[in-house]
């Protein structure tokens, strides 16, 4: 029945999209896609991340996912190490998942996104 995942959607608060290019497509270097016409009135913007997509979508009231967060793999470590220092401060480290090295860091609005690259022995995201 379910084949996969399609997209994850954020939530952003109105006007955000330039705040989300900066972030999504030039920090964390995703690909910006164009949204269908007949949705491009509600606001948002689309980014590919691999297979899938990752939607900033407009909610009003805004409230930010702090707990709830989608996971988004890295190639490889040094790539994941890179991504860190050009995020800075924000970023915490966590070294609880075997297997992988990762980190959490907010988008501007204060939404949790987990980056994480394997180091060898499997394991999941929480």
């Amino acid at each position: 029945m379910i084949s996969g995942l399609d997209h994850v959607q954020l939530a952003c608060p109105r006007g955000g999209e330039d705040a989300a290019r900066r972030f999504y497509g030039e920090l964390l270097g995703l690909k910006e896609i164009e949204k269908p016409e007949a949705l491009r009135s509600r606001g948002g913007v689309w980014f590919e991340c691999g297979g899938q997509q990752l939607h900033l979508g407009v909610e009003e009231p805004f409230s930010p996912a702090r707990k709830a967060h989608p996971a988004l793999n890295v190639e490889s470590v040094a790539q994941l190490e890179e991504l860190a220092a050009r995020l800075g401060d924000g970023v915490i480290w966590d070294a609880d998942l075997p297997g992988f090295k990762r980190f959490y860091v907010s988008d501007p609005f204060g939404n949790r996104l987990e980056l994480l690259s394997r180091t060898g022995a499997t394991g999941t995201t929480d």
